[in-house]
């Protein structure tokens, strides 16, 4: 007896949603604010950073580090999930085709370092900041996208698409290669040992996700005390499950992913926005929001961003080194190029890395990041809006 189809409900159909996961960070965000500036703001910031009454992992005493340093490990981890997929059988697959976003990705990453590095020179202890504004919110952008869906043509949602996995991937490197502390080599010994497991896994075609997971946690700790900052274990644990495709269309890979996208957008990356976007503006007065390091940020972000990814495109197609996205006009590539201005979810996390023990410093990045990413979004919104529909 067959189960009759039964319609989604609404419930359902908003979960569905693209956009969902990029607008409940903007509410956690938002209420993250809010309370931060209320008077439980104490309490609030002592649910996250109070130390836990017990660890099992002793270097994460707080709820802000099991957060940081623990789920978002799982964050990197769908990360490098979704980076091998398109590499092996999605966009950036085809050399001819990751040709524009590699460049796109990769020039909308310089720029925006070069736009803060300018707007932040004389200002001592800021250099370290330059990769704040690098990285665009896959969340986030993808969720203005898809509310201004009917005014974009397909090619560039994929484009978007691509250019983000890209910047996630060179953020990783950026991670791993610039804000490594003191590394501790027996621990590092042990990450590399756990990886070769992983990778022999892979090779002796172990289709089983237990396997992987177990190992995934263990380079997941050793990393965490080897001084190279544990988020780095997710995306190298993830590049290491299988891809292969069974006579069935399946693999590890694609189930891993299946099942941890809706936990990274409906619960570990809202949770982050309500761990680390709260800015306490009563205690930083107006003058803050014109700061040398908000300015540099929301420089680096909107017009770093929109600079680098237009000029790449652009220059691009002119040169003949590769053709812009196909059916986008003029509109739908600024527009795009405005919304890899959203920065938020990556560049919140690389403030805490770049100024640790600097309290003021970070809340100032927050400023910038939050002015900046909002900007690039309402201006991304609105000439995607102006711009004309696409032609069946």
């Amino acid at each position: 007896m067959t189960t009759p189809h039964r319609k989604p409900t609404a419930l359902r159909r908003v979960l569905r949603h693209e956009a969902t996961p990029g607008l409940l960070l903007v509410a956690c965000a938002a209420l993250a604010i809010a309370l931060a500036n209320s008077p439980l703001q104490h309490g609030w910031h002592g649910l996250f950073h109070a130390a836990l009454p017990f660890t099992p992992v002793p270097r994460l005493g707080t709820a802000h580090a099991w957060i940081n340093d623990g789920l978002m490990a799982l964050f990197f981890f769908v990360v490098g999930l979704e980076i091998k997929r398109e590499v092996v059988h999605g966009a950036l697959a085809d050399p001819r085709r990751r040709r524009l976003p590699v460049l796109a990705a990769l020039a909308g990453m310089a720029t925006p370092a070069l736009v803060y590095l300018i707007l932040a020179q004389g200002h001592p202890g800021l250099a370290r900041g330059w990769a704040i504004p690098a990285a665009t919110d896959i969340a986030f952008a993808m969720g203005v996208l898809a509310l201004v869906g009917g005014h974009v043509p397909p090619s560039i949602r994929l484009f978007l698409l691509t250019v983000a996995v890209v910047d996630d991937l060179g953020a990783v490197v950026v991670i791993a290669l610039f804000y490594t502390q003191g590394v501790a080599w027996g621990w590092l010994g042990g990450a590399l040992a756990v990886l070769a497991a992983l990778v022999a896994c892979n090779r002796a075609g172990v289709s089983r996700i237990a396997p992987y997971g177990l190992l995934a946690l263990a380079l997941w700790l050793c990393v965490l005390h080897s001084g190279v900052h544990a988020t780095v274990a997710g995306v190298l644990a993830a590049l290491c499950v299988p891809m292969k495709l069974d006579a069935h269309g399946d693999s590890p890979l694609l189930r891993l992913e299946h099942a941890l996208v809706p936990v990274n957008g409906f619960f570990v990356v809202p949770l982050f926005g309500m761990a680390n976007a709260g800015v306490e503006l009563g205690q930083m007065g107006l003058g803050a929001v014109f700061a040398p390091l908000p300015l540099a940020i929301a420089g680096g972000l909107f017009v770093g961003k929109q600079l680098g990814v237009l000029a790449a495109v652009l220059g691009a197609d002119r040169l003949g080194i590769a053709p812009r996205p196909k059916g986008a006009g003029p509109l739908h590539i600024w527009g795009m190029a405005l919304l890899c201005g959203i920065g938020f979810t990556m560049s919140l996390f690389i403030t805490e890395l770049a100024f640790p023990g600097s309290p003021l410093l970070v809340e100032e990045a927050k400023l910038g990041i939050l002015g900046g990413s909002l900007l690039s979004a309402l201006a991304g919104a609105l000439v995607l809006r102006l711009a004309p529909r696409p032609q069946d």
